[in-house]
C-alpha cells in the first residue's frame, strides 16, 4: 500500500475519470483530479505531485500545453499520457514535451497501476541527479542533468526530455562499459511493458545528432549489436 503518494489526475472522460480515481486510491494513492485543462493548471501552480497522468484531447488547455507549462515550473514530477490519441507522432511529440510514459486507450487498469507504481518508484529511488553530480562535460558539449538542458559544441542549448537524462545519466555512469539493453530497459523505462529496441536506438541516434562531430562515424555513443550501448568520452 502506498502512503503519502500524491496524483494529479486530468481526465475529460467523467466515468473514467471516476475509475481510474477510485482505483487509484484503493492503492493508496492521493488523488487530485480534474476534467479540465485549464482548471487543472490553474490549480497546480504551486503545488508538488508524486505523478501526473494527463489526457491530450481536454477542454480549456490541451494536455501538450499543460506538459509544456508543468515542465516549466517542475521538471522532475513524472508525467504519463493516458489518451485515445496513440499513434507514434502524437507519442513522441509527447516525449519531446517531457512526458516520460505514454498508454494510449483503451488500456488494460491493472498495466496503468504497475506504470504509476514504477514510475513513483523510479522517481523516489533517486533517478533525480542531487547537488555535486548535476552536470557533465565532454569533447566541448556540457549536459545539465537537473536543468534537462544541453549545451553542445556549437554553442547551441537544447532542452531535452526526462527520459533523454535518464538514459544519458545511466550510459555516462558507466562510461566505456557496454550497458546491455535489458539492464537499459529496466533502469530508464522500469516496468515489463517496454519498448523495442529500435526505440533505443532512436534516442542514441538522437544523442549522435547533438554531440557527435559526424554522427555517422560516432566516438561518444556506442551501438553493440546483439548487446546493447556504450559512451566514451
Amino acid at each position: 500500500m502506498q502512503v503519502n503518494d500524491s496524483i494529479l489526475l486530468i481526465e475529460d472522460e467523467k466515468n473514467l475519470l471516476s475509475v481510474i480515481k477510485l482505483n487509484l486510491e484503493m492503492e493508496g494513492y492521493t488523488v487530485t483530479a480534474f476534467d479540465n485543462g485549464e482548471t487543472a493548471w490553474q490549480k497546480f501552480r504551486g503545488s508538488q505531485y508524486s505523478l501526473i497522468i494527463l489526457d491530450v484531447m481536454l477542454p480549456g488547455m490541451d494536455g501538450f500545453e499543460l506538459c509544456t507549462n508543468i515542465r516549466k515550473v517542475d521538471k522532475h514530477a513524472p508525467i504519463l499520457f493516458l489518451t485515445a490519441r496513440g499513434d507514434a507522432e502524437d507519442r513522441i511529440k509527447g516525449l519531446k514535451l517531457g512526458a516520460d510514459d505514454y498508454l494510449a486507450k483503451p488500456f488494460h487498469l491493472e498495466e496503468l497501476l504497475l506504470r504509476v507504481k514504477a514510475l513513483i518508484k523510479r522517481t523516489s529511488s533517486g533517478s533525480v541527479p542531487t547537488q555535486g553530480n548535476e552536470s557533465f562535460s565532454f569533447a566541448g558539449n556540457k549536459i545539465n542533468f537537473l536543468s534537462y538542458e544541453i549545451i553542445t559544441a556549437d554553442g547551441m542549448t537544447h532542452q531535452i526530455s526526462k527520459r533523454e537524462i535518464e538514459l544519458l545519466k545511466l550510459l555516462i555512469e558507466h562510461k566505456n562499459e557496454v550497458v546491455p539493453r535489458d539492464t537499459i530497459l529496466e533502469k530508464v523505462w522500469g516496468y515489463e511493458t517496454v519498448p523495442s529496441t529500435r526505440t533505443v536506438d532512436n534516442y542514441i541516434v538522437s544523442f549522435r545528432k547533438y554531440f557527435e562531430e559526424d554522427p555517422k562515424n560516432p566516438r561518444h555513443f556506442h551501438s553493440i549489436r546483439g548487446v546493447g550501448y556504450k559512451f566514451t568520452e
